[in-house]
């Protein structure tokens, strides 16, 4: 799990100093503040630990984190991404279960990593970016523009997820605690495996009344809509799906797929986006289950509905979830745990009810 972060003059970032980050990690803000920015500079570290000594990958760390900075943001090279600002270097650092990761890439850019440390052993799990934007209509449109065109368009976080999808669930991947079941074995408390962290595909099912399958036939995705009144069900092609249920169907297959496992660090940039107020509330009960279970979340939001669904998560289960949010020119930490935060979403949403009581009777 991520710890702290700690960053200056990365864009449009000036610094950024997380800490004590926990399970679920909220940044919430204006649009245009830089909340998508920042999830993509995490992720592309957490990447590159993960692509580090990954099988025969034979790659030096330092250009595996250069291949990545330069897909995952597509500047025109990867020293536009040191602020103009100051003539400071721009720096990145974190902590991975206690362990330091960091590098600096200094002005004038020279195509190279300065100040590189890594303490942290080789991570054998999976991080995914989850965008604005479901991609399963149009996922192997990314593959092709970036494998075989590589042109830009599509950034990295894209391209992994993309990449992510074409595995197919089989056998290996059945359910773990039904296997367990029906061999004897002791099912897990926690993690994969669990009937809690099991539970979790259960509730997506759940919560967009079926679930998102691959027809090997046709070669295809397609939506099955279940009618539990009719004990029968109901194929639909994948266009014909609506936006919210292909969003929140993706984390249902790489759950299934066994992509993602409770050691997996998932970043969602607007869990809210195309999402009914309902449906949100339940994305973030099912992402606390997973988070529960080990999966670390860092969501990057500008919804009411999903930083007070996560207060009130917060509150009921005790739990600590950390929130970096932009005010004017500075970046505030919080906990929801604790408090709601002052901010200009929170503020809005305050003044339209103020704004409604007063309304002439």
């Amino acid at each position: 799990m991520i710890n702290s972060v700690q960053l200056k003059n990365f864009g449009p970032l000036t610094e950024i100093d997380w800490q004590n980050l926990g399970p679920i990690n909220l940044v919430i803000g204006n649009n245009g503040c830089g909340k998508s920015f920042l999830l993509k500079a995490i992720y592309s570290a957490v990447r590159t630990l993960e692509d580090y000594k990954r099988g025969d990958n034979p790659d030096r760390p330092d250009h595996i984190l250069l291949n990545k900075l330069f897909w995952t943001f597509q500047a025109e090279g990867v020293g536009n991404l040191i602020s103009d600002a100051s003539d400071a270097d721009l720096s990145f650092g974190l902590t991975c279960n206690n362990n330091k990761f960091s590098y600096r890439l200094t002005k004038p850019f020279r195509n190279a990593v300065d100040g590189w440390i890594n303490d942290v052993p080789p991570r054998k799990d999976n991080s995914i970016f989850l965008p604005a934007k479901e991609i399963l209509s149009f996922y192997r449109i990314i593959l092709k523009s970036r494998q075989q065109d590589q042109l830009f368009g599509f950034d990295d976080t894209y391209l992994d997820l993309a990449r992510a999808l074409q595995i197919l669930p089989g056998k290996d991947h059945m359910d773990a605690a039904v296997r367990d079941f029906f061999t004897n074995e002791e099912v897990p408390t926690k993690g994969c495996g669990s009937w809690d962290f099991q539970s979790a595909t259960a509730h997506l099912n759940e919560a967009i009344d079926g679930g998102i399958k691959f027809d090997e036939t046709t070669n295809q995705w397609y939506f099955e809509r279940l009618d539990i009144h009719k004990n029968a069900s109901k194929r639909y092609t994948i266009g014909a799906t609506a936006e919210g249920v292909k969003k929140i169907a993706v984390l249902d297959v790489l759950l299934k797929n066994g992509y993602l496992n409770e050691n997996s660090i998932i970043f969602i940039d607007e869990p809210e986006s195309t999402l009914h107020p309902e449906l949100i509330s339940k994305f973030m009960d099912i992402i606390a289950i997973l988070a529960k279970h080990g999966i670390q979340f860092f969501l990057a939001s500008h919804s009411y509905f999903v930083i007070k669904k996560l207060f009130l998560i917060a509150q009921k289960q005790k739990l600590s979830i950390p929130v970096l949010s932009k005010e004017g020119d500075n970046w505030l930490q919080s906990d929801l745990l604790h408090d709601m935060p002052d901010n200009p979403i929170i503020d809005e949403s305050t003044r339209l009810f103020k704004e409604e009581v007063n309304l002439p009777t």
